[in-house]
């Protein structure tokens, strides 16, 4: 397959490891569950949107820029992890955060600010609608100041930031040949498209015979079938005019976004405390608590019954559990 392989900066500990959750296997009684540990990538950088920023950033950097301009939730893992490689590179960082300004600084909101952030906040109707303008916006306003602005996407899940999991894909199969296992399966979390899309980029390109996954925590999969084929016609167009996108190629597992985005029910939440004191493994509840919550669902209802070994991708979020610790109080109060 003839391509042009985008350029990457070196922000993230690579390669993450993958450990079995044998007790957890133990419990679900299906196939054996192993966790690929991409929130060890790094420890204010953990989580995989360093994987895509790596790409991102490199676009940036040769571009000159000094300012970085992206979006996210108020306790955005994406928003972090972009001011923070922005710090590491020398550039400022300017964030456009859905909801309003929190008055306590806590979790990822609270790393922002000490790395030098500035924040804009906006309503989430302004967010749907108008997120990308009020980006641009900004990006002029640095224009006019003399300074050489880089917009990045939500979640930088764009064609370029794609390639961040297509490169984990190549790690995964390495690591398969190490540890003397194949992967049925990999499993993620899906909240903007992009982490789902490069690991498809990478099964492609690879030629990697795992089935790819995805569990969406917001929206339905109608939509980020939708949004993936965007992405994937993205890196078509840049890089890889012989990729043959197909819908088929897209596995939603709908039905487990709880109230919303970033709103969690009892039942996830105690899905997070088990496996916590079961595996000493911490989830997030706006990603991973809720993917790992379907998985486990899905396990009962026999979805995956005839595979052997499943891997959960474990896209990091940790710092945004530090923020809604109250959610968590009544149970753990029990």
């Amino acid at each position: 397959m003839a391509w042009t392989k985008p350029e990457r900066l070196s922000l993230a500990n690579l390669p993450t490891p993958i450990d079995p959750l044998v007790r957890w296997s133990a419990d679900l009684g299906g196939p054996s569950i192993w966790v690929k540990r991409d929130d060890l990538t790094g420890m204010d950088l953990s989580g995989n949107k360093i994987r895509k920023l790596e790409f991102v950033t490199r676009a940036a950097q040769d571009e000159k820029a000094d300012v970085l301009i992206t979006c996210g939730a108020v306790q955005s893992n994406h928003a972090r992890a972009t001011v923070i490689a922005a710090s590491r590179l020398g550039m400022k960082a300017h964030l456009v955060l859905r909801g309003v300004k929190p008055e306590l600084m806590q979790g990822n909101y609270f790393l922002d600010r000490l790395y030098g952030a500035e924040c804009t906040f906006i309503t989430p109707e302004e967010y749907r609608e108008q997120r990308q303008q009020i980006m641009d916006n900004l990006a002029e306003g640095y224009k006019r100041l003399g300074l050489r602005p880089f917009v990045i996407p939500e979640g930088a899940s764009d064609g370029l930031g794609a390639f961040g999991y297509a490169h984990a894909v190549a790690e995964i199969m390495e690591q398969e040949k190490m540890l003397g296992v194949r992967f049925d399966a990999v499993i993620c979390a899906v909240g903007s498209g992009g982490t789902l899309a490069g690991l498809i980029l990478g099964k492609e390109i690879e030629g990697w015979d795992a089935q790819v996954i995805g569990i969406n925590i917001c929206d339905d999969a109608d939509y980020f079938t939708r949004r993936v084929i965007e992405i994937l016609g993205e890196v078509r167009s840049l890089y890889l005019p012989d990729l043959i996108i197909r819908p088929e190629m897209i596995s939603i597992i709908d039905g487990y976004i709880g109230d919303g985005y970033g709103k969690s029910r009892p039942r996830e939440l105690q899905t997070i405390i088990r496996l916590a004191r079961r595996e000493a493994l911490l989830l997030d509840p706006v990603y991973t608590g809720k993917a790992m919550h379907g998985l486990v669902q899905e396990i009962a209802r026999g979805r995956f019954t005839g595979m052997r070994n499943i891997l959960f991708l474990h896209s990091g979020g940790l710092f945004g559990l530090m923020g809604v610790t109250e959610t968590f109080q009544s149970l753990l109060e029990e």
